[in-house]
């Protein structure tokens, strides 16, 4: 039913879109069915996979980097009354520091390099992350870290049977949002100092106009996060919440 309902939407957009593009009749307004028969040729004779590949693997490192940093420090910070005020600062000018503005420095500080873009994707989403994970952790009961402490529980089983457990949503949560987020900054990224992946190939296919190219290998990426919260994310969601 679940499969059905998600086919009617697709259907939908894919008609409203090819109707508006006929109605409007507009070279910068490229047809469904020319964006996807681009995507087609992009796919099995051009070099989308290539690049598409090259994005996806910044992305993976950037986003478990970003979450294993912000996870550690979101729980310490949400724990710790003097960690937080410590950290308080320095988390809110990384909230507010322009991701502009940081790819920038990046790459002028270590050249255009992947370790630049890297690290420019990590700084932008950590602070998020922390976030999230910090009010997880201020909302976790009280009650229960009380009994781990009167049988003297050792340090890892509360991390893994009762801090964890409560977090999973803010974690997932955190995901969530990070994973559309990184993949943002890192076509950014790529898009101002690198010569691969999908952020390059858009300014390439910018230069020239290539409305039909662009929304060809956007929608090549929009299918591939559309499969990763399908058959990922919601089921380690469902996985992860079994405690509940």
């Amino acid at each position: 039913m679940q499969s059905k309902t998600k086919f009617i939407s697709f259907l939908s957009i894919f008609i409203i879109w090819q109707a508006l593009a006929i109605l409007i009749n507009s070279d910068v307004f490229p047809t469904a069915i020319n964006v996807f028969r681009s995507l087609y040729e992009h796919t099995f004779h051009g070099e989308l996979l290539e690049h598409l590949a090259i994005t996806l693997y910044r992305v993976l490192i950037a986003f478990s980097v970003a979450m294993i940093i912000g996870v550690f420090f979101g729980i310490l910070m949400g724990i710790y009354k003097k960690v937080d005020s410590f950290f308080d600062t320095l988390l809110v000018i990384g909230l507010n520091i322009p991701a502009l503005v940081t790819i920038i420095i990046c790459y002028i500080w270590f050249g255009l390099t992947d370790f630049a873009l890297l690290l420019a994707v990590i700084i932008n989403k950590v602070p998020m992350v922390i976030v999230t994970i910090r009010e997880g952790a201020r909302a976790m009961d009280k009650k229960y870290i009380q009994i781990a402490q009167i049988y003297n529980i050792s340090k890892m089983q509360r991390i893994k049977q009762i801090y964890l457990p409560q977090i999973y949503p803010y974690l997932m949560a955190s995901a969530r949002t990070g994973l559309s987020l990184i993949w943002k900054i890192v076509l950014v990224v790529e898009l101002l100092g690198r010569s691969s992946g999908m952020g390059f190939q858009l300014s390439m296919f910018f230069q020239f106009f290539d409305i039909t190219s662009i929304l060809a290998y956007s929608t090549a990426f929009i299918i591939v996060i559309l499969i990763i919260e399908s058959y990922i994310l919601r089921p380690l969601e469902k996985k992860v919440n079994q405690w509940r």
